[in-house]
């Protein structure tokens, strides 16, 4: 039967005659349900079948005559003959035989799940998720078809979607031809999501291409939100290679709002035959305040885009990152795969010259959004309400609107940037700018009401996970940097990283690991509130405890709140240097940062030199901060033995006295974290002039030092670096300071210990860095935007030297 193909009947390479969606569920069906990856079953109806219906309807010439003269920029005559072409072919009968072959089928499938089976209708052309084209939303589906009419209706409606506006001018822009990419019709065991929830994933990180974590989204109800991007879905990330080694954690996640969830209705839209049986409804403020898959059901979707991806990479012969949907059956519970393609952006990207975009300047902040991208753009805002104002639209500008779909494409590829309202960073808009190439920030909320038409503005997705839209035209910089020119130095450099949201972006620069991770930028940013507060909320007021309720509604508790957050805040840096070590600090908060923090002050006391006060090492094992301190150490325990990542050593900041030490040690053993155990490391910052003064006490204690030289110039100079009168006296270089800087490396080397570096000095003074290399400091910890300049130098500097 050339008409009907089932799924176990066709793979990859039956693109031609099924299409790209069809082929790659039949793919999956065959190759990975014996492996654990469920996969509803159908059947395609080929595109022989779609080329028969044409040419028994003698609908080519018709169609011809509509698109053989057509100007596809002109949006008047785009639309015009593009209804034409869909009234030409929906009018078109279905030949006999094919009609009997559809409805065999049908019952067919009856026969497997039962009378009460409902359909998804799905195109699948045949040109669809070819590697240099994604194809994604250019064609009509239709879900929960539940008889024979209707199953005839959807077949032939989806062949019409081959003429949608939007799907002209895809084949236009990708230089196909209108009448040879032909429609394929996938009929499929329809997963019930109304009932249950639904998304999609990434086997790679959709913004940077970092490849080392699977990207989901998800969201309540029928998948449609989430690709249209009408909603704000919940993320979740997985690292692939500690889940290959049995750990079963979630990287990171963001609770989405999920305003709405789209379900099955029984009347019927005429204006939109597209979402025909569908409708949104609003969600509870209870499904709201909660992720909508647990922490198994994300584990078994990592499981199955691990699987999926290995499957095409094993065929391809090359990595192959997939772009994948799935769906959770509200009935039986189970989750199923139901599409995979190649992912078709950061994997053709070639990877030896690193483009960074920096801002040369800052304005008014005015909007936030999820960053889509890591570029910068600017221009007039201009915002388009609706598809019928597409035309007022003018190269170059920044496209304002609530949402996109794929009829806005025309306009999006001339937009200098996007801004959305709504949707995650798998909707239409940020597929179609990733595609293009061009900034986009979504999931904005307000933009609309905010940007003005003919306001210049700046969009910047290149501070990381949060997109910002400044006031104003601001100047910025591309910094390219080719790769292969640098040559790798004898001299470990690493970065100092204190938030998780540049994590992914950073992990291609060429480090040895990050020398500096900071525990305060996670728990001012993410977690909010004082530990002690979310450890003993009875003692706090009850504006404050109703904050902390709020923070944490999506968790089991107020620890586990910040116990959870903290850990995959400090796993996320980890990931981005996986399997090179991360040096992580425990907090170090002054009581004045401390006090700042929501319930902060209940447990603070006013100190008149907070900078020399209850900091550090101190806070640790004393009565007024150890819970707090039991707290970070159960989140580092988990980084390391429940989510996998033993690269992360432990770092203890402002330890004045070697007893000190030694009381932190036992405090941290005391609490699940043991020296050695599981391969800990636990190395103590040489800030304070007793460090360097009593090293090979010290090195008794710890496994490694961090010469921190904005403290030790501080304390070594007895200048307060936050005063501004005395700033003058305050400098890194001063020969006292080299000296402490010189005993303590000669000191870590006497003892055999590992000395680095991660204060400010190395970044600011390129004249320090080479000081240190004379010394034979063992590692350099700078920040981000100074790392490629420095390994040039040193480099440079290393090969002068004979090393």
């Amino acid at each position: 039967m050339s008409n009907i193909k089932w799924f176990n009947e066709i793979g990859i390479e039956d693109v031609a005659e099924v299409g790209g969606k069809n082929a790659s569920l039949g793919e999956m069906y065959q190759n990975l349900t014996s492996e654990g990856v469920r996969v509803p079953n159908g059947f395609a109806i080929t595109s022989s079948a779609y080329v028969n219906v044409l040419k028994s309807n003698n609908a080519w010439e018709k169609l011809h005559k509509h698109l053989d003269t057509l100007d596809v920029n002109n949006l008047d005559s785009l639309q015009k003959h593009g209804e034409a072409c869909r009234d030409i072919v929906y009018n078109c009968e279905i030949p006999i035989d094919l009609k009997t072959d559809i409805l065999q089928a049908y019952n067919k499938l009856k026969e497997e799940y039962g009378d009460t089976l409902s359909l998804a209708v799905r195109s699948s052309a045949t040109a669809e998720d070819s590697p240099e084209a994604s194809f994604a939303g250019q064609n009509d589906t239709y879900l929960n078809i539940s008889n024979a009419d209707e199953l005839l209706d959807a077949y032939k409606r989806c062949l019409a979607s081959n003429f949608t506006d939007r799907s002209i001018h895809y084949k236009y822009d990708n230089k196909f031809d209108y009448l040879k990419v032909y429609l394929s019709v996938v009929v499929m065991k329809m997963v019930r999501s109304d009932i249950g929830a639904s998304g999609v994933m990434f086997s790679l990180d959709t913004e940077t291409g970092f490849k080392d974590v699977v990207f989901i989204n998800a969201a309540l109800g029928l998948g449609e939100n989430v690709v249209q991007g009408t909603i704000n879905p919940d993320a979740f990330y997985v690292h692939k290679p500690t889940f290959k080694q049995g750990f079963r954690t979630v990287l990171k996640r963001s609770l989405g709002s999920k305003e709405e969830k789209m379900i099955f209705t029984d009347s019927i839209n005429l204006d939109n035959i597209a979402v025909e049986y569908t409708k949104n409804i609003p969600t509870t403020l209870q499904e709201q305040a909660h992720f909508c898959l647990s922490d198994d059901e994300v584990m078994v979707l990592a499981d199955y885009a691990i699987k999926v991806e290995n499957h095409y990479s094993k065929k391809a012969g090359f990595d192959k990152p997939m772009d994948m949907e799935w769906a959770k059956d509200g009935l039986d519970g189970h989750i199923y795969m139901v599409q995979a393609r190649p992912e078709t952006v950061q994997s053709q990207k070639k990877g030896n010259v690193l483009e960074v975009y920096h801002l040369q300047e800052t304005g008014k902040l005015l909007v936030t959004g999820q960053a889509i991208g890591t570029k910068i753009g600017k221009g007039k805002a201009r915002y388009i309400k609706s598809v019928k104002e597409l035309n007022t639209f003018k190269a170059g500008e920044v496209l304002v609107a609530d949402t996109t779909n794929p009829d806005w494409e025309p306009i999006m590829k001339i937009a200098a940037a996007i801004i959305t309202n709504k949707g995650g960073r798998t909707c239409h808009a940020a597929i179609l700018s990733r595609e293009l190439g061009i900034p986009a920030v979504v999931g904005c909320d307000n933009a609309t009401d905010v940007l003005a038409d003919a306001d210049s503005v700046t969009v910047s997705c290149a501070e990381g996970e949060e997109g910002h839209i400044y006031e104003g035209i601001l100047d910025f910089e591309i910094q390219k940097t080719n790769l292969l020119n640098l040559g790798k130095t004898k001299t470990e450099i690493m970065m100092n990283l204190g938030n998780p949201d540049l994590a992914f972006s950073l992990s291609s620069l060429p480090v040895d690991g990050i020398g500096l991770a900071r525990m305060e930028f996670i728990i001012n940013s993410y977690i909010k509130a004082h530990p002690m507060a979310l450890k003993h909320p009875e003692k706090v007021d009850k504006d404050v405890r109703e904050k902390l309720e709020e923070l944490s509604q999506a968790y089991e508790s107020m620890e586990d709140f910040f116990v959870k957050t903290l850990s995959e805040g400090v796993a996320t840096i980890a990931s981005s240097v996986y399997p090179k070590p991360c040096v992580v600090r425990m907090s170090d908060f002054k009581s004045n940062e401390y006090a700042t923090l929501l319930g902060g002050t209940t447990f603070e006391l006013k100190e008149d030199n907070p900078m020399i006060g209850f900091r550090g090492a101190s806070r640790y094992a004393h009565p007024n901060y150890e819970e707090g301190f039991a707290l970070e150490c159960a989140a580092m325990k988990r980084v390391r033995d429940e989510m996998g990542f033993t690269n992360v050593k432990l770092m203890i900041p402002f330890c004045r006295r070697v007893d000190e030490g030694q009381r932190v040690i036992d405090t941290m053993k005391k609490y699940g974290l043991t020296q050695g155990e599981n391969g800990l490391e636990i190395y103590v910052m040489c800030e304070i002039p007793n460090n360097v003064i009593q090293i090979d006490a010290f090195s008794k204690i710890f496994d490694g030092f961090s010469i921190g030289s904005n403290d030790l110039t501080q304390l070594t100079l007895g200048v307060d670096r936050d005063s501004e009168v005395v700033a003058f006296d305050y400098d890194e270089r001063d020969e006292g300071v080299k000296m402490m800087i010189k005993m303590a490396v000669e000191g870590c080397e006497r003892n055999n210990r590992h000395s680095g570096i991660c204060g400010q000095a190395p970044s600011d003074y390129p004249e320090m860095a080479e000081y240190l290399v004379k010394l034979g400091v063992n590692s350099m910890s700078l920040n981000p935007d100074s790392v490629l300049k420095t390994i040039e130098d040193i480099g440079k500097l290393e090969k002068e030297l004979g090393r």
